[in-house]
């Protein structure tokens, strides 16, 4: 199963503005934001994450309420958090 994950934008990349660090699962990664073209970004702002790729940006009760049913799902959740791990480092 693949998911969406609700992830906290940290920080912009100057050099990259494609790229952004994201908290997921006190996880912090890199992901490609550059399908939110157009859309103000800023640390702090809520994007759904899929496959390294921000899909969209969503406000926070949004994110709480995504995190809430993912960890309502259980092993799903917890797959999808171990693969975000398993990937290479930030």
């Amino acid at each position: 199963m693949c998911l969406g994950i609700p992830g906290e934008i940290v920080e912009l990349n100057g050099d990259e503005p494609d790229l952004a660090s994201v908290a997921v699962g006190g996880v912090r990664r890199m992901i490609n934001i550059g399908l939110l073209e157009g859309e103000p970004l800023a640390p702090g702002d809520w994007v759904l994450i899929h496959v390294g790729f921000a899909l969209s940006k969503i406000d926070e009760r949004e994110a709480a309420d995504a995190l809430e049913f993912l960890e309502s799902i259980g092993q799903a959740y917890a797959d999808e958090l171990d693969a975000l791990r398993a990937a290479a480092p930030e």
